[in-house]
């Protein structure tokens, strides 16, 4: 149980840091405690769909106790149709903690959300921002860009099959590398799907028909499986280019450069890399040293899934087994599914005010 005075003393940072996002032109909103399952579930990461609190309610459905403000924060933009908009919130939000119990299931955060264009300005405002508020804390900041990742993996030579599988695995390292390898030729196909597609009946071979999918969706799904068998390996140029891309640890100047030398071989990317080379010159215009400023290719895979663009994190110099004290970057594809196709590009971040305070008094 956090003591009184901890509590406390992370409230009153959260009062500090809402009037900080407040000045920089933010209104303060809020989002109920309990929100519905059945739609926001699938915006989460695993990580964080595994980790919440889900309720049934006899009159509304599944509830959810907010594991984040984000995603309700959208919803209610997208609602009230107001461009463009800054808004504030804190308040606590809710994870469950299955595997180590030092951390708390409940916390709070404090947040600053921009739906004001695609543009690099907005990008380096959210961060500028966030890392003002943080002061003179002694943590690291790190960025990374989605975008580029899925650029990439777009350009691919290569089914649309693959690439949407590929794509829907990014936030999942593990398997993204399987599936990478796999459609390289460097991993075999699964036994059992290779006995199923050799199968003369592939229905017979599969066993008794059973669980929700149709007959029509099942057989779709081998005739899915028979392309991708027959379809030839991703070169393996091409996975060395992803893997350069993935393997990328430097500030941001140098970064800037070695991806350019990759848009050469893959094309696909340049636009990306065009808009980091743009989000570089607006953070330094917003006073931020980029010439120290870390880029990781693989950065922001592990977090949230609604993240598709710049992604950042700031984390303590001194304990590394903290969590990040703040994280952000942008969702625009989070507003087109929430406002039904409608898309209005966003970035936000938020901060744990619990850490900070941690953090200043042990300085």
């Amino acid at each position: 149980m956090i003591p009184t005075t901890a509590k406390a003393a992370a409230r009153a940072e959260a009062a500090r840091l809402s009037a900080h996002f407040i000045a920089a032109g933010a209104v303060p909103i809020d989002a109920a405690i309990l929100q519905p399952a059945d739609i926001l579930l699938d915006l989460y990461g695993e990580d964080i769909r595994a980790r919440a609190y889900v309720t049934g309610d006899p009159l509304r459905g599944e509830m959810m106790l907010r594991p984040d403000f984000t995603v309700p924060v959208v919803q209610m933009h997208m609602e009230s149709g107001a461009d463009p908009a800054r808004y504030t919130y804190a308040g606590e939000v809710f994870r469950r903690q299955e595997t180590d119990d030092t951390r708390p299931n409940e916390f709070l955060q404090v947040g600053f959300e921009v739906f004001d264009g695609a543009s690099a300005a907005a990008d380096a405002e959210v961060f500028a921002t966030i890392a003002a508020a943080l002061g003179d804390l002694p943590v690291k900041a790190a960025t990374g860009d989605i975008g580029i990742l899925v650029a990439a993996v777009a350009g691919l030579r290569t089914t649309p099959l693959r690439k949407a599988a590929l794509v829907r695995h990014i936030w999942r390292p593990r398997r993204f590398r399987a599936l990478l390898d796999r459609f390289g030729g460097k991993l075999p196909a699964p036994p059992h799907r290779t006995a199923l597609l050799s199968a003369a009946d592939p229905f017979a071979a599969a066993g008794p028909e059973i669980g929700l999918r149709s007959r029509a969706e099942v057989a779709e799904r081998i005739e899915n499986l028979r392309i991708d068998a027959a379809a030839p390996p991703i070169s393996a140029e091409e996975i060395d280019l992803i893997d350069a891309i993935l393997g990328l640890r430097e500030t941001l100047p140098h970064v800037l450069s070695e991806l350019r030398d990759i848009s050469v071989d893959m094309p696909a990317i340049i636009p990306s890399v065009r808009r980091l080379g743009e989000r570089t010159d607006a953070l330094a215009a917003r006073g931020v040293d980029v010439e120290a400023l870390d880029f990781e290719g693989n950065f922001g895979r592990t977090s949230l899934e609604y993240y598709d663009g710049f992604v950042f994190g700031f984390s303590s110099l001194r304990h590394a087994n903290l969590p990040p004290v703040a994280t952000g970057g942008r969702y625009d594809a989070l507003t087109r599914v929430l406002g039904q196709g409608r898309v209005v590009p966003a970035v936000g971040g938020v901060i744990r005010p619990e850490l900070v305070v941690r953090l200043r008094e042990a300085k």
